[in-house]
């Protein structure tokens, strides 16, 4: 990945961001989580600690949950190589409202930025698009994150996924609360539900 094919990651999500509405957004593990922190705390972001593989998963549940809210997934790379069955799950049950970046540096950055698979060729948008996702694409260029932020905002008709090629580069930490019973009733009491 040349220095010319990819974006600025906080740029980037600050883009996905604006304008998001009533979007529900699922952080990943790590750099994920601090990026969308990083453009505002909001009740309806649901930060995953602890829980590697998990966030494209949780997003589907939620998806299911919540079937008249947008959702959108904001991961890494070395995340959702950890869960490539669960892109099959989503292929499979096709929810409409589900919505997964994958911000792509090509490296595990939260363990010391060894070199991650997509970095040696692995292709996340291909694997999605094999398994049947509605729409699957790598983003490289602002003109390119332009126009999915524009498909977004449009009704689909199943799961989308796109690879976000991002630098690789470790940013100051922007760190919501790891609190975990906190965040999850915050996220229920934005949703209208009780605290459990």
């Amino acid at each position: 990945m040349s220095a010319d094919d990819v974006l600025d990651r906080r740029d980037a999500v600050s883009r996905l961001l604006a304008g998001r509405g009533k979007t529900l957004v699922v952080t990943g593990l790590g750099s994920p989580t601090y990026d969308v922190h990083a453009q505002g705390d909001h009740d309806a972001n649901y930060y995953l600690w602890g829980a590697m593989g998990g966030a494209a998963l949780v997003g589907f549940g939620l998806a299911q949950a919540q079937p008249d809210r947008r959702v959108l997934v904001i991961t890494g790379d070395g995340e959702q190589l950890m869960a490539l069955g669960g892109l099959a799950t989503i292929a499979a049950a096709r929810p409409t409202n589900l919505d997964i970046v994958v911000l792509d540096n090509e490296h595990y950055g939260e363990t010391g930025m060894q070199a991650s698979h997509t970095g040696l060729g692995i292709d996340l948008a291909a694997v999605a698009s094999a398994l049947g996702f509605a729409d699957a694409r790598v983003v490289a260029t602002d003109a390119q994150l332009g126009r999915l932020i524009d498909d977004h905002a449009a009704p689909s008709a199943g799961p989308r996924l796109a690879v976000v090629k991002i630098r690789p580069e470790n940013l100051p930490r922007s760190m919501p609360s790891r609190d975990a019973v906190l965040i999850k009733n915050r996220f229920r009491a934005h949703l209208g539900l009780t605290p459990n």
